[in-house]
């Protein structure tokens, strides 16, 4: 069990069920607080602006907001860890910073959905993209040998 943990396709696995998880948690935040609102989903058009909807809690709407975000960047962590099991980089340090990524990703999910403190939210955002950058440098200098 814990030499599957240590492939770079198991963090991969991991950021994908955390953002499982933080779907259902927008339903069960979201859904409610659009009843509350009287925001009525089938009179919703595409087009329309949520500032035309009536407001609902900043915590059903820092959850959509955290669902989101869990779609942007983590897009680069994705790329870079296919492209480290693809060639072959995948080595114990690459493998660690995708988890140390993962877990600050759970750790920002967690500022932005409770108090959504943004400069915690964003010295958080920071240090996972310390994460991407050390791995990126790190394919990059192997790709080169160096």
């Amino acid at each position: 069990m814990p030499d599957k943990l240590m492939t770079i396709m198991s963090p991969v696995l991991a950021l994908v069920v955390w953002t499982l998880v933080i779907l259902v948690w927008l339903y069960v935040r979201r859904i409610p607080a659009m009843r509350k609102a009287g925001i009525d989903p089938a009179k919703i058009k595409g087009s329309e602006s949520y500032a035309s909807l009536p407001p609902m809690t900043p915590k059903a709407v820092w959850v959509a907001d955290n669902y989101n975000h869990l779609h942007e960047q983590p897009v680069i962590f994705y790329a870079l860890c296919i492209y480290s099991h693809l060639v072959g980089q995948n080595d114990g340090i690459n493998v660690g910073l995708a988890w140390v990524y993962v877990a600050i990703r759970v750790v920002h999910s967690f500022i932005q959905i409770t108090t959504n403190y943004v400069p915690l939210r964003f010295a958080v955002f920071n240090i996972g993209s310390l994460m991407l950058v050390i791995i990126a440098v790190r394919n990059v200098l192997w790709m080169f040998g160096i």
